[in-house]
């Protein structure tokens, strides 16, 4: 437990371009947009990874833009969590691609964030411990969408293995996951991707009802009567997180940062309805609603 618990709030990914106007001055250029963004925030999650596994100087040239202090976490790539590939030339590629960070100090760990598919069966967890294994001593948080992981046991067999587990703020629909946390790292984390329930599968209230009823997930194993949502289009995810928090929304969160300040040495917030600059928005509205509670940031 720290003694002044510090909680660290930023947004998921920088670069984008309909931020200039409601975040980044009028006339920013790309290339200014971190050295920008890092007087506003002190940490950033870096989601381009997830894409594809960028050379070092890459992260080098990110690093090179933050003042001393500043925090990077670094979303694992899609064929790690999503492929489940764990190939020796894979994790080598993408641990030298963090080195600047590391070597900068600036580097604070991995996010794995797992698809809706990623179900609690025994194959998940074995990959999951496989993922543990191949990225030994990593801060590394798991972040799970499919509802079976809400299980009693869970927060004890990630604390077992040195797993972080990763809140998340979402629609309230069947099969996802709730808004609960727990620290098992002895950090917190969450993410804040927005409620919006209509968009989140792609399309009206017909997609966002796919995945069948929540009551047949949660607490056990994967849920028989879970069906996959349909592929969507490509610009289901911009639509997926088109979401502006109010005020009322994010006021529910300030009891539950304060506990989680309270229980881990660090607690890191992240905003990713990144559509407009709602993202960048939203969590300095954040910041100051966790000041009004007292909470130092």
């Amino acid at each position: 437990m720290s003694a002044e618990p510090a909680v660290f709030v930023g947004t998921s990914g920088y670069s984008f371009a309909d931020w200039v106007g409601p975040f980044y001055p009028p006339g920013t250029k790309s290339a200014d947009f971190l050295r920008y963004y890092a007087h506003e925030f002190s940490c950033v999650e870096v989601n381009s990874t997830y894409y594809g596994i960028p050379e070092p100087r890459v992260l080098q040239r990110m690093e090179a833009k933050t003042p001393d202090g500043f925090r990077f976490i670094v979303k694992l790539n899609q064929a790690m969590t999503h492929e489940r590939s764990l190939e020796p030339a894979l994790v080598a590629r993408f641990l030298e691609a963090l080195q600047p960070l590391k070597d900068a100090g600036k580097y604070h760990g991995l996010l794995a964030q797992f698809p809706w598919a990623f179900r609690r069966d025994d194959g998940a967890k074995t990959h999951l411990e496989r993922l543990r294994a191949v990225l030994p001593g990593e801060p590394l948080w798991i972040e799970f969408r499919h509802s079976s992981w809400m299980h009693p046991q869970l927060p004890a067999w990630l604390a077992e293995r040195s797993l972080g587990y990763c809140a998340v703020d979402e629609p309230a629909l069947p099969g996802l996951v709730p808004p609960v946390t727990h620290v098992t790292n002895g950090v917190g984390y969450v993410r804040f991707h927005g409620r919006n329930a209509k968009h989140w599968w792609g399309g009206g209230a017909r997609d966002a009802a796919a995945p069948g009823p929540a009551s047949a997930a949660v607490g056990g194993g994967s849920a028989a009567t879970d069906v996959p949502p349909k592929p969507a289009p490509a610009r289901r995810e911009q639509l997926r997180y088109d979401y502006d928090y109010p005020e009322r929304e994010l006021s529910e969160w300030v009891a539950r940062v304060n506990e989680l300040a309270r229980q881990a040495k660090q607690t890191y917030l992240f905003f990713n309805n990144c559509h407009a600059g709602q993202a960048a928005r939203n969590a300095k509205l954040m910041e100051e609603l966790l000041r009004r509670s007292g909470l130092k940031l």
